[in-house]
């Protein structure tokens, strides 16, 4: 019996021509070859199965090739090439670091490397899956990998480069490997399944291309699989069977469903699809890709990026044209959203069927099969408004309770009752006492107006160059300082600050608010600071004043708190001198 070989192995490339998608790399590899230019060191790093150790295999055939040909491939029937291709070359070493990666392996190798070859110019070690070596392996090989002698060639290969130390990769030459496109690995598959005397369906090539996910060597095995199940006859129906693909049709029939507003036939089609033991995770997944393989068609520059077969791009061309952009962008919004939060779901199933009702309402104003007929449009009642001057309406902000549904703070309109004619002269300060922590504030919204009127006339009065330039008098300005408390008093935090502290005039026209902390300075600076300097600018007739905030420390021993027990027994002791005789007679210590 024939021993089989899979066709990983069988169609490995043997030469730079042969090699699928990575034409840049091997152009590279020819030309330092045929000017000579080698260096000591390569790294060959990138996604699995897209060549990397055979591209370093063919290197270093051709390297040593005693005939290499006009393109630099290796010739194959020198002693060289015949010795590497029957496992009995002495000049081209490889070694696996996943199972040689201590540091008594990389000892050994440092030995091995000071032997010439037998046959051909270089020692040429290939050390594959190089970031499995350990951290003292890796400094064990510093020394060798900088300066190896004349005739030894490194060449490491790795899936995962960013694992390699930076003192590694500074002593190599960087060649990093592509994934291979879905219309390569259609084009490589096609040529195989001739040599192989297999029908494949070109559906079916497109579906293993894309399984593959860009892996050469994934593509060839998921054939072999293939074949294994089929026999010489591969059609697309059984490829997605044997791989457990969703068919493409579900995906458009649901899109059809979700135009027409059927979110019962959609709910139907997704149970059908659970039965057949897809992952529902993998089924929204797949949807949002159907979505966004839709929008591609929607414009023809864009048409390129569909990796389909020339059939099924037909059929989404044709969905496309009845999909607004619109219930595309919605769509994808709902299904990225489900995607997301699908792990943290309590009710996973239930979750993504929300998502599909969505998706049915996005065209359907309505349920679909609600007949109840539209309310006749009741003409719109004329609402007679007082004018603002006769209406107060008092604002009340209450905090939120932990019960409500809604952490935001509830705003209620209550009309009040129109002050008498001293009332309204009064300031809100007067009218009403200052607020305690937590309780609810009253805000009245015609202070508010008035209160904003007053900057603007004072905003005003500065650019037009009303207000002068006299000299600063500390009494006046400790008298406009507390009027300025005053006018803030819709907002008693602020006026309270004012009130507690103390101005500090600078002969740089400077006026000092002191504040207690970075918080409440920054707070300030964004939110009041120039209304607070116009202020000062046009109540103390000086438009040359400036208003700086700083942070002053708490010096008070009173109200300094002591927290930690050491503080409270020094203070005690100090107080008291018992307590230290005390403490001296019964050699206690403070911990």
């Amino acid at each position: 019996m024939e021993r089989f070989i899979v066709s990983a192995r069988k169609y490995r490339p043997d030469s730079f021509e042969s090699l699928i998608g990575q034409e840049n790399i091997a152009t590279t590899l020819k030309n330092s070859i045929t000017r000579k230019q080698l260096a000591h060191a390569y790294l060959f790093c990138g996604p699995r199965g897209v060549g990397k150790t055979s591209t370093a295999r063919i290197f270093a055939k051709t390297i040593n090739c005693l005939n290499p040909g006009e393109s630099m491939d290796p010739c194959g029937e020198c002693e060289s090439c015949l010795s590497f291709a029957e496992g009995r070359s002495y000049s081209i070493h490889e070694l696996d670091a996943a199972s040689n990666n201590s540091v008594d392996d990389i000892r050994q190798l440092n030995e091995l490397v000071r032997i010439p070859p037998q046959i051909g110019k270089y020692s040429v070690y290939i050390i594959d899956e190089v970031h499995m070596l350990s951290s003292s392996a890796f400094n064990a090989f510093l020394k060798t990998l900088e300066e190896p002698p004349a005739h030894a060639i490194f060449i490491l290969a790795t899936t995962e480069k960013h694992k390699i130390l930076p003192t590694i990769l500074s002593r190599c030459q960087t060649y990093d490997f592509n994934r291979i496109s879905v219309e390569d690995i259609v084009k490589n598959l096609k040529v195989i399944a001739v040599k192989e005397g297999v029908e494949i369906e070109l559906e079916a090539l497109h579906i293993i291309a894309q399984k593959a996910d860009g892996a050469m060597r994934d593509a060839l095995t998921i054939f072999d699989q293939a074949v294994a199940f089929c026999g010489r006859t591969i059609s697309y129906d059984k490829v997605i069977s044997s791989l457990n693909v969703l068919d493409y049709d579900y995906y458009i029939r649901l899109t059809n469903f979700f135009l027409e507003g059927k979110h019962s036939d959609a709910l139907l089609i997704f149970d059908e699809i659970l039965s057949k033991g897809f992952n529902s995770l993998h089924f929204i997944g797949g949807l949002s890709v159907h979505f966004r393989d839709l929008l591609i068609c929607k414009d023809k520059s864009t048409m390129q990026l569909l990796d389909l077969a020339p059939s099924f791009i037909q059929k989404y061309r044709e969905q496309s044209e009845s999909c607004s952009l619109a219930f595309l962008y919605d769509a994808l919004g709902i299904t990225s959203a489900c995607e997301a939060g699908y792990k943290s779901s309590g009710h996973q199933r239930l979750h993504i069927e929300i998502a599909l009702i969505r998706l049915c309402r996005i065209n359907s104003p309505a349920w679909v099969g609600e007949s109840a007929p539209p309310k006749a449009a009741e003409p719109a009642k004329k609402i007679e408004r007082e004018p603002i001057k006769d209406l107060s309406v008092q604002t009340e902000v209450q905090a939120p309770q932990e019960s409500s549904a809604e952490n935001t703070p509830e705003v209620i309109a209550k009309p009040v009752s129109e002050p008498s004619a001293p009332q309204k002269e009064k300031s809100l300060a007067e009218q009403a006492p200052s607020p305690k922590e937590g309780s609810a504030v009253s805000i009245s919204i015609k202070d508010l107006i008035k209160s904003a009127g007053n900057s603007t006339k004072a905003a005003s009065a500065v650019r037009k160059g009303e207000v002068g330039t006299d000299v600063l008098d500390v009494e006046k300005l400790t008298d406009v300082w507390k009027k300025m408390a005053e006018s803030e008093s819709h907002m008693p935090r602020l006026s309270t600050a004012i009130n507690q502290t103390k101005p500090i005039f600078r002969e740089d026209n400077t006026i000092i608010f002191p504040v207690k902390n970075e918080l409440q300075k920054n707070w300030i600076e964004q939110n009041c600071k120039a209304r607070l300097l116009e202020f000062l600018k046009v109540n103390l007739n000086n438009r040359e004043l400036k208003l700086d905030l700083e942070v002053t420390a708490d010096d008070d021993p009173q109200e300094k708190k002591m927290y930690m027990p050491e503080e409270k027994a020094k203070f005690l002791m100090d107080s008291y001198p018992e307590v230290k005789e005390m403490q001296n007679d019964l050699k206690l210590e403070l911990k």
